[in-house]
């Protein structure tokens, strides 16, 4: 029997366990420490067996998945090596930042134990075990960071326990792995922090500013409401990565500054065109560090009833629909809804069942 034991069963260490729950051959331990987190894996189904003990779940484990807080991840790292692990035992973890873990494990002894790192790059605007999902990595890229002089028979197994995720497995240097990591997720998510506090700040002095930032604003900066305590390890651990990039982007701020202090139109309009032709060949659809969103907008008028219509044709239809917000409805004026959906299948159902009814759909 292979025994998985997994140490914060969140969104990610969840839908992990999910993804090898019920497997031939495999039973599933998860970890808290807190004993009423405990018996909530239990509760939901996520878990075959769930403890508060560092211990239990590790000695005699086969695979040992850290999905703890990056700022956490140096600590099991100390505390695993502590233990007596099965030999052949391969410890990985879920981190966001890859080199800072690496060069931990490499001051770790843990035996005949082997440590590689990993990133599965997908996630969701919710978080806890409530969020789990089986098809959280399906399609998405999840990283692998193995270190030059790991056995490659090692790397392979743990590849081929990860096929239950339906993920696309890639394998890079850790320090690699950071510096992609940092300039696709880590400086957007700063640069969305930064500009919505300059707006912010604007909005001390007229309020207007977070009247009419709605729509747009709101949808390009949503990734700026993360969770602080997380992005402030993520922050730290990629310090040295993120300084060099903060630099090239003020470069590149300069550079822009001096476009319209020269009225260099032109200038503008190339910087546009080189920037829409890289970006159209980014793939649509696969799933990334930056959690997509499947949003459609739809005009209804101000009949009462019509949001329960529109949701009811949805779900007759078997879509799922995530959220729905009002955008405008007044008297007299139609209005507009915005519709999300956790999936590209769902929009892609809803915008062909809505046509189809007679509602006009946008993006």
């Amino acid at each position: 029997m292979t025994k998985i034991a997994i140490f914060g069963v969140g969104l990610i260490g969840g839908s992990l366990a999910l993804c090898f729950k019920g497997k031939p051959g495999i039973t599933v331990v998860g970890h808290s420490i807190r004993e009423s987190s405990a018996a909530k894996y239990l509760e939901r189904g996520v878990v075959d067996h769930a403890t508060t003990s560092l211990r239990e779940a590790a000695e005699g484990a086969d695979f040992i998945f850290l999905c703890v807080p990056v700022g956490s991840l140096a600590s099991y790292v100390h505390d695993l090596s502590q233990l007596d692990l099965k030999p052949g035992c391969i410890i990985t973890d879920v981190g966001s930042t890859k080199a800072s873990v690496a060069a931990c494990a490499r001051e770790a002894r843990f035996g005949s134990a082997v440590f590689i790192g990993g990133h599965p790059m997908a996630g969701s605007e919710r978080s806890g075990v409530e969020a789990a999902s089986l098809y959280l990595f399906e399609n998405a890229f999840y990283v692998l960071t193995p270190d030059p002089g790991t056995p490659q028979r090692y790397v392979d197994k743990l590849t081929e326990l990860l096929a239950y995720t339906k993920a696309h497995i890639v394998h890079v240097h850790p320090e690699e792995h950071d510096e992609i990591v940092g300039a696709i997720s880590h400086l957007p998510h700063i640069i969305a922090v930064a500009l919505v506090n300059l707006v912010r700040g604007y909005n001390q002095g007229n309020s207007l500013y977070s009247q009419l930032a709605a729509g747009g604003f709101r949808d390009i900066t949503r990734i700026a409401s993360g969770d602080p305590v997380v992005w402030r390890d993520i922050l730290v651990n990629n310090r040295d990565v993120l300084l060099k990039l903060l630099k090239d982007w003020q470069s590149g701020m300069d550079a822009f500054v001096g476009m319209l202090e020269s009225e260099n139109g032109e200038a503008v309009e190339t910087a546009f065109e080189q920037a829409g032709a890289f970006r159209s060949q980014m793939p649509e659809r696969r799933k990334g560090m930056i959690h997509s969103i499947y949003e459609c907008y739809i005009d209804v008028p101000d009949h009462p009833g019509i949001i329960g219509k529109v949701a009811t044709e949805l779900g007759n239809s078997a879509i799922n629909l995530s959220n729905i917000h009002i955008i405008e409805s007044r008297e007299d004026v139609p209005g507009v809804l915005r519709l999300s959906f956790r999936k590209q299948d769902d929009l892609d159902r809803a915008i062909e069942r809505l046509g189809e009814i007679g509602y006009a759909v946008h993006f």
